[in-house]
């Protein structure tokens, strides 16, 4: 243990949680540019390097143009309009080598002079086979986007970015266990309230991923009403009737525009109960927290919507997403009664 009470292990996960954050904004960059299906091919090992010369650049060019993005919404693109779109995906691939680096070799260094405790051991190797498997879930999402139609499936998308999130939820949990951070046993109703909370949170990280690979947040962009109704028309127009709830996009936009209010009124909720009981103030300060977090979040949401998902807008409100989860991770981790070794 460090003077400051933080070991370097700590430390580490903490900078690898950063860089989580990091590849989010990019992710989230090259989503929105337009730029994630610019790279056709996956080498995780021969990929490091880019283009290097005008040859190879015209060879990268002409495969993109075998692909439905070009042949459907680009066709015409010239060189350097698509050296732009590349660059964004290129730097997208190679922070998650950079991620995969950051990760692999210090637990290399801090396994061999035994920093890693032995319980935890187990923990560290599921986050290795998180990391590992998200490289995979990002090329199955763009594999989606290479056959008969210019952009990746919603599915995918959302699996994609949710994994990622579980994946910072993860080692920041692991970072708090690995501490000295107090844990306390609270009521069954503010552990309940609070389990509710993860769980609406979850399902609306699951429909801000589909509303952002149908695009769904670029119609009805007025709040609270869709236009003049409380729920568009076109949110039920598909048969049979519960397909609306996974392919529609007016649907799927107005499930995220309310999930996120719900889950507002539930973090209310958990912030009532936890003032009204016996708790600790750490406590009562990760609710205030959490339901201020989510508060920015929502409004950051609604601001989005509302100017037509300008590229600032969007990326804060999806790198914002990151906090929150954060945040929660924290009022979970202290108001567990489990052990963590």
């Amino acid at each position: 243990m460090t003077e400051s009470g933080v070991t370097p292990v700590q430390k580490w996960l903490l900078v690898v949680c950063a860089t989580i954050v990091l590849m989010v904004g990019v992710g989230g960059a090259t989503r929105l540019t337009q730029s994630g299906l610019s790279m056709v091919d996956w080498h995780p090992i021969s990929g490091i390097l880019p283009p290097l010369s005008e040859a190879a650049w015209q060879t990268e060019f002409d495969k993109y143009k075998q692909y439905p993005e070009y042949q459907k919404l680009n066709r015409g693109m010239q060189l350097a309009e698509f050296k732009t779109i590349y660059y964004w995906e290129y730097g997208h691939r190679v922070l998650g080598r950079l991620i995969g680096l950051v990760f692999v070799l210090p637990l290399i260094f801090f396994w061999s002079v035994k920093q890693i405790p032995a319980g935890f051991k187990p923990r560290f190797l599921i986050a290795l086979l998180l990391g590992g498997s998200q490289g995979f879930m990002g090329w199955f999402m763009v594999k989606s986007g290479l056959v008969d139609r210019p952009s990746v499936s919603h599915f995918r998308l959302a699996a994609h970015l949710c994994l990622a999130l579980l994946i910072l939820a993860y080692l920041f949990d692991l970072t708090l266990a690995l501490g000295s951070t107090q844990r306390e046993s609270v009521s069954p109703s503010l552990k309940r309230a609070i389990q509710l909370m993860i769980g609406l949170f979850v399902l609306q990280l699951v429909y801000g991923g589909f509303t952002a690979g149908l695009k769904a947040g670029l119609g009805f962009n007025t709040y609270p009403k869709m236009g003049d109704a409380w729920i568009a028309e076109a949110a039920l127009t598909l048969a049979p009737f519960w397909q609306n709830f996974l392919e529609n996009g007016a649907m799927i936009q107005f499930i995220h525009r309310w999930l996120g209010l719900l889950v507002l009124v539930v973090a209310s909720a958990v912030l009532g109960i936890a003032l009204s009981q016996d708790v600790s103030q750490t406590v009562k300060r990760a609710a205030v927290l959490c339901i201020g977090l989510l508060f920015i979040q929502f409004g950051l949401g609604v601001t989005t919507l509302v100017t037509f998902v300008p590229l600032h807008w969007a990326l804060s409100h999806q790198v914002f997403a990151c906090f929150v989860v954060l945040g929660i991770t924290y009022l979970n981790f202290i108001t567990s009664t489990s052990k963590a070794r």
